[in-house]
């Protein structure tokens, strides 16, 4: 028999986040995260997002033995303002047992109906930072530090419950030493003299902070019209600025500006710390840390965390400026390999973005959906 129980505690929500690591223990392709990290992004007191969001934790049981886990979703912004009824639910982890995964999402389902919501969309997180995405293909591949991996049966039991796809995502690496750098080179010089834009690069990560804001002023005006976007409020930047900044490589951020000294386009690459996050698993002490540490000196992979480009400077070229920054860097630091986190099937113009480098496409991942009936 499958009980659930809604959860609160922090010691309740310590076992919420150790769940994953008995569920995939010894599975070499499971990223795990940091418990602490995890557990204080759900603290209420912590996490700014949650002036915009209202999150109920369950984990089901049998007998005394935890065997599934999810948290229920509404982003009052997303419902309020931009009209979207949408119960999300996500860090939906559970065995390979239907009536498991039929209790937990009966839960979700029943705080959507009691919210007169008209749909529910998971796996995903707060906002537009969080992981997304059940796991549909590249099952045998490494995860990464900012996505969700799953065992195929996964897919069965959404299907089998009810829930459809209703967003589509791709990953995919590219080969940097393949890379034809000549004409992003070459466009580069000319869209910096032709529209008097250049890059911002950096060595030292105090000197990004003054930025951090402007940074996603570009994030919000670069993907507010597709359809799973949610604004980012101030506190959420700060906290951001707080949690991240000073975990990334200073040269791995790269801006560009307009003669005025504003910002029109930016991305963020991290060192891969999958492999570090699987020896420290799930702690920072007593060693932890020193792998991260390694992990942030040493990677020869890099993952593509976030890019945006003003939509009045999409044409203009600034792409080309900052790939080739890139390229100059990662030449500099021996980087052998670039992951593209979780891209929208849809969004065309990244994908575009990209073509030139011979991606491979290792991973899919999808949301899955489902009506609530009244």
């Amino acid at each position: 028999m499958v009980t659930i129980k809604e959860i609160s505690s922090k010691k309740d929500i310590t076992q919420f986040v150790k769940f994953p690591f008995k569920l995939y223990k010894d599975n070499p392709y499971w990223v795990p995260s940091l418990i602490k990290d995890e557990v204080d992004s759900f603290d209420k007191n912590k996490n700014p997002v949650f002036e915009h969001a209202e999150a109920r934790f369950f984990l089901a049981y049998k007998g005394h033995e935890i065997v599934g886990r999810v948290i229920a979703i509404i982003n009052w912004f997303e419902v309020n303002d931009q009209k979207i009824k949408k119960m999300r639910f996500g860090w939906f982890d559970f065995i390979d047992d239907i009536e498991v995964s039929k209790a937990l999402l009966e839960k979700v389902y029943e705080i959507g109906k009691s919210h007169q919501l008209e749909y529910i969309e998971g796996p995903v997180g707060f906002s537009n930072l969080d992981k997304v995405g059940v796991l549909t293909k590249g099952f045998d591949h490494l995860g990464t530090m900012i996505s969700w991996y799953n065992f195929p049966y996964y897919i069965d039991h959404l299907e089998e419950l009810g829930y459809r796809k209703e967003k589509n995502f791709d990953e995919s690496y590219f080969s940097v030493k393949d890379v034809d750098i000549t004409n992003y080179r070459k466009t580069a010089q000319l869209v910096q003299e032709r529209y008097k834009i250049k890059p911002l690069n950096f060595t030292r990560s105090k000197d990004i902070f003054p930025y951090v804001d402007e940074m996603f002023d570009v994030f919000d005006k670069t993907y507010s019209k597709l359809s799973s976007f949610v604004p980012i409020s101030d506190k959420q930047k700060a906290f951001f600025k707080k949690k991240f900044i000073g975990l990334i490589n200073p040269e791995y951020i790269k801006f560009v500006m307009n003669e005025e000294g504003k910002m029109v386009a930016f991305a963020i690459t991290l060192p891969s710390f999958a492999k570090a996050l699987q020896k420290a698993n799930g702690k920072l002490f007593p060693f932890g840390f020193w792998h991260l540490l390694q992990a942030r000196k040493n990677s020869k992979e890099v993952l593509f965390y976030l890019i945006g480009i003003l939509p009045e400077y999409k044409r203009k070229g600034p792409a080309a400026i900052i790939l080739n920054e890139f390229h100059k860097t990662y030449h500099e630091r021996g980087i052998e390999i670039a992951y593209r986190s979780a891209e929208l099937e849809d969004n065309t113009e990244i994908h575009l973005l990209w073509k030139n480098f011979n991606p491979v496409y290792h991973k899919k991942r999808s949301t899955y959906r489902k009506d609530i009936k009244y």
